[in-house]
């Protein structure tokens, strides 16, 4: 008895596979871990970030985010967004031990669309398929702003407000009015909780969404404003002292991870 095109695919064992999200509203995805899993987010339009043991990650469209197996991690995509999101089996090796940024290679998209498309490939050849994807996984370098979150509620609301609005200049005074405490004993629970002063850690904040919104393909002057900079210039310098290098340098640096991905 011969075996149906159905019992054929039944038996093939798949160890990827991938899913595609379009956020319409904005969504998160609470802390959470895949104990037997590797996770790759990549083809992201929109702002994509992922919060994560090893740091906080934007994810551009021209690289992708390797999350190992059993890793911690929360994934928040802005309305608007659209990504892929692909599971690798945790015996198939992973080409870093943390969290980190690849470049994805276009015959690794090509390979990774063609496992989800039918005629699905047979047994023998989706094995080499699926082995191919992951070696051609390079880790690269990611731009990671360390940001502690404080752990008070009224701490902790500033801090998320200051996430949700970086252009908020409010001073510390202002911000005890608004939460019903002191600036002196805000800005004590800042250093205490974080190990930052208000106003560095304001700038890292500021930082971290600029880092998501230039991988987002926004403009300089965009981002500027929106971070809550008066002049593109100011904001370059920040960013410089924070990131290490300027708006322009991390753009170029993204391009050559695209031209590895090519």
């Amino acid at each position: 008895m011969s075996l149906t095109d159905t019992d054929f695919e039944e038996s093939v064992v798949w160890r990827i596979g991938t899913n595609e999200f379009d956020v319409v509203d904005g969504a998160a995805w609470d802390t959470h871990t895949h104990p037997d899993r590797h996770e790759l987010l990549w083809g992201a339009r929109g702002v994509l970030t992922a919060e994560t043991e090893h740091g906080h990650f934007a994810i551009p469209a021209t690289q992708g985010l390797w999350i190992p197996a059993e890793t911690s991690h929360r994934v928040i995509a802005a309305a608007g967004t659209s990504f892929r999101c692909t599971f690798i089996d945790g015996d198939i090796a992973s080409p870093s031990p943390r969290t980190t940024a690849v470049a994805l290679p276009d015959v690794m998209r090509a390979v990774l669309d063609r496992l989800e498309a039918p005629p699905y490939l047979a047994a023998g050849p989706r094995l080499h398929a699926e082995e191919l994807v992951v070696s051609l996984l390079e880790p690269v370098e990611a731009s990671v702003v360390d940001l502690p979150l404080p752990l008070d509620l009224r701490t902790r609301a500033i801090a998320e407000a200051l996430l949700s609005d970086p252009a908020d200049d409010r001073s510390i005074e202002e911000w005890g009015h608004h939460v019903g405490a002191s600036a002196r004993n805000l800005s004590r629970l800042f250093v205490a909780e974080t190990g930052l002063s208000f106003s560095t850690w304001r700038t890292r904040a500021r930082m971290r969404r600029a880092i998501e919104w230039l991988s987002a393909d926004y403009t300089v002057a965009h981002v500027s404003r929106r971070s809550g900079y008066a002049t593109p210039s100011a904001f370059v310098q920040a960013f410089r002292r924070e990131v290490g290098r300027t708006p322009g340098e991390y753009a170029a640096r993204r391009d050559e991870d695209s031209a590895k991905s090519a």
